[in-house]
Order: structure tokens, then C-alpha cells, then sequence
């Protein structure tokens, strides 16, 4: 049970580190809560902040996830805390995930997880993740609109699971990451009705 408290609080203070904050606060020395969207993600850096930063960004909060589900398996997991390492890696990827979209840092308000959802998925099934980067890729390169790109890329994510059959476990995962990002995006599709999302180009 310890080494399960661990990875969980490891994983969540890992996913909370606010990148897009720090970048902000860093090299434009702004909040970025307070321009663009208001979103501490990859995309509003991008936007405000600047290309570059804004790509190292969307790695750096994919990395979160990623480093968080390999430090589940590889140095907290023990035989006999009573779950299978799957489940083990699981929670510490939906911890890594929470923590960015609720991060202790900035009073529980940051991101929409789609890039730590990626790391983490890309740690625990990379084939699924794989086809739904090609997804994402091929929407965004149509309508240049990351917020769309993300949704439609966040539905094939548990119908990908199923189609490459995965266990029960990752197909559990992939259902619940693809609600919260739906959730999370769900000012994005009013926007996106009313026809006011802006292209990121």
C-alpha cells in the first residue's frame, strides 16, 4: 500500500508541474491564465508566448505522463500490493493526468490533459496511441483547429483500444481519459458551434 501511495502522489505532483505557466512567467513574464484562452496548455502558449515554446511545452507536459506511468512499473511496483501492475500503471496514469488538469500549483485550474493523456497512453499501448496521432494529425492539417483535432482524436482513443483488442484494463483507461478530455473541451465545442474557435494558424 505504500508503494501505491507513492506512485500516486508522485504521479500527481509530476502531471501538476504548470508548465505553460512557467513559460510564461519566464520568458514573457505573464500569467498565462490572463491571455488568450486563459488555458495554461501547450496551444495557448503557442499562441501567446510563442512556436517554439509552445512546442517544447506540448513535449514537456506529454513527458509528464509518459515518466509518470514508467515510474509506476519500473520503481514503485511491488509483488503483493495487491493489484496487477496494469491497474498499478493506471492509476498512476490517470494521477499524472489529474494532476495537470487540476494542478495543486495553480489552485486546481490547468490544462485539458490531452498532451499528458498522450504520454501516458503512449507508455501503456503506443500502437493506439500511434493511430490516434495520425487522426489527430490528419484533422488539424483540414481546419488548423487543435480544439477539434483533439476531440475527434479523443473518440477514436477507446474505439482504438477495442479494435486492437486491448485488456480490459487499457480499454477501462481509454474510456475514461476520452471523458475527461470531452469534458474538459466542453467550452471548446460551444465555441466551435457558434463558429468562434480560432485556427491556430
Amino acid at each position: 500500500m505504500l508503494y501505491l501511495i507513492l506512485a500516486i502522489l508522485t504521479a500527481y505532483l509530476l502531471g501538476s508541474i504548470p508548465t505553460g505557466y512557467i513559460f510564461g512567467r519566464l520568458l514573457k513574464g505573464v500569467d498565462i491564465r490572463k491571455h488568450g484562452s486563459g488555458n495554461v496548455g501547450a496551444t495557448n502558449v503557442f499562441r501567446v508566448v510563442g512556436k517554439v515554446p509552445g512546442v517544447i511545452v506540448l513535449l514537456l507536459d506529454a513527458l509528464k505522463g509518459f515518466v509518470a506511468v514508467k515510474l509506476a512499473a519500473l520503481v514503485f511496483y511491488r509483488e503483493g500490493v495487491g493489484i496487477s501492475i496494469e491497474w498499478f500503471c493506471i492509476i498512476a496514469a490517470l494521477c499524472a493526468v489529474s494532476g495537470h488538469n487540476w494542478t495543486i500549483f495553480l489552485r486546481f485550474k490547468g490544462g485539458k490533459g490531452v498532451a499528458t493523456s498522450t504520454g501516458a497512453l503512449a507508455a501503456l499501448m503506443p500502437q493506439v496511441i500511434g493511430v490516434c496521432f495520425v487522426i489527430w494529425a490528419i484533422i488539424f492539417s483540414l481546419t488548423r483547429i487543435v480544439s477539434i483535432a483533439s476531440i475527434i482524436a479523443s473518440l477514436a482513443l477507446p474505439i482504438s483500444a477495442w479494435i486492437f483488442n486491448k485488456p480490459i484494463e487499457l480499454k477501462t483507461i481509454s474510456l475514461l481519459l476520452c471523458l475527461v478530455s470531452l469534458y474538459k473541451h466542453i467550452s471548446n465545442m460551444k465555441r466551435l458551434i457558434k463558429g468562434d474557435e480560432k485556427r491556430l494558424f
